[in-house]
């Protein structure tokens, strides 16, 4: 997670388990609350929403290449959106 404090990405995938069952959740979260706030997805082959809840959590399943690359470039984009519209709003709110 060292990483994601020193520099900056556009998004963060991660295996739901890596070294234990929740070290993949303790990445994602800690990726939404750096400063620039990358789009963020779980990787797994045993789909668990029931673990997961609501939000922004985006469950890819890697048995398609293709179908993941596609949902990659979607997150990126929806990432990309979000971060213009917040600097309009700071833009208009400073005027």
């Amino acid at each position: 997670m060292a990483k994601l404090d020193d520099r900056e990405y556009e998004l963060v995938l991660s295996d739901l388990h890596l070294e234990s069952p929740e070290a993949g959740l303790k990445v994602i979260s800690h990726a939404r609350m750096v400063d620039n706030h990358p789009a963020t997805a779980i990787i797994s082959t045993h789909l668990e929403n029931d673990r997961l809840g609501s939000g922004r959590t985006v469950l890819i399943e890697p048995q398609e290449v293709p179908e993941l690359l596609t949902k990659v470039a979607d997150l990126i984009s929806e990432r990309a959106t979000r971060r213009l519209e917040r600097e309009l709003k700071l833009a208009a709110a400073g005027c």
